[in-house]
């Protein structure tokens, strides 16, 4: 991936020498490592369960996590290499969509992406890197523990600057739906369906921000042809590796799809794949779909 001398984006937020996980600075290999037990642990909420990890730890209702002091927000250094590609992702992604928005006659209001260790405070609540990366509707930001990218390549099979920027262009397709409404809908049935229901539902809903995560890298790749076929590859490995299916069969052999929430390893590779080839936002609308 062609990514660096391009934009760099403002709008990400450092709390890595915070207090709430360890030492500052680093990057994807160095430092504290979140190790697979603990990312398996909240795959294993996601997957197995049926739990979304924000519930698991109380973050959409603000409790169950102990609270960690905020200091005040601050830019990554300029010397952090992988700070530095994390920005410039983040950067494409407000180019697009922007453009796409303006389109449609609205407004794109860029997300704050937030760079931390072990554990950060939120308007959802306390964040926990066993969460792994997620959105928080209510401050519109994104939450990242970087170390989840050397967890990606060396033991969950997803190597490749691509693989990781998909993970964050999902996280920022995740702000889009909040910006269009579409998760404050889906927030608003919970307690109202079944449990089932429920997961369902958000089934189509993580489907939708990886269509939106291939929008992005189709009007991306069109504006600065920074991605050749093996970053593609990359990206859609990712989306196999991460699949409801492929985690419950690797820890418990089992596979119960009445307890999928975020689609099956095929499914996800489809709509990633249905935004990269389409670019449009018409072609992603999950919610309608007969057959996901």
């Amino acid at each position: 991936m062609k990514w660096e001398g391009n934009r760099e984006s403002d709008n990400v937020e450092d709390r890595r020498s915070d207090g709430g996980g360890g030492g500052g600075g680093g990057g994807f290999g160095g430092g504290r490592s979140i190790g697979i037990g603990t990312v398996v642990l909240a795959l294993i909420g996601w997957g197995v369960f049926g739990i979304n990890p924000l519930t698991t730890i109380g973050v959409l209702s603000g409790g169950g996590a102990p609270q960690v002091q905020q200091a005040p927000a601050q830019r990554p250094p300029g010397n952090d290499r992988q700070a530095a590609f994390v920005s410039t992702v983040l950067a494409s992604t407000e180019d697009v969509w922007t453009q796409i928005f303006q389109q449609g006659g609205a407004q794109y209001r860029d997300p704050k992406l937030v760079l931390y260790r072990g554990a950060t405070p939120t308007a959802c609540g306390t964040g926990q890197s066993a969460m792994g990366p997620f959105y928080c509707p209510g401050d519109h930001k994104g939450y990242l523990d970087m170390d989840l990218f050397d967890t990606m390549s060396r033991q969950l099979g997803a190597p490749g600057e691509f693989a990781r920027a998909y993970v964050i262009a999902h996280e920022v397709g995740h702000h889009v739906q909040t910006l269009l409404g579409t998760t404050a809908k889906v927030d608003g049935m919970r307690g109202r369906v079944s449990q089932r229901d429920q997961n369902a539902l958000s089934v189509r809903l993580e489907l939708q921000a990886d269509c939106y995560a291939g929008i992005w890298a189709h009007h991306s790749q069109q504006a600065k042809n920074w991605l050749d076929q093996s970053d593609i590859e990359s990206a859609i490995n990712a989306a196999q590796q991460i699949g409801d299916d492929t985690l419950q069969r690797q820890q418990s052999g089992t596979v119960r799809p009445d307890a999928f929430t975020h689609g099956t390893s095929a499914q996800r590779v489809r709509w990633f794949s249905q935004g990269l080839k389409t670019g449009s936002g018409q072609a992603c609308d999950t919610f309608k779909a007969q057959a996901l």
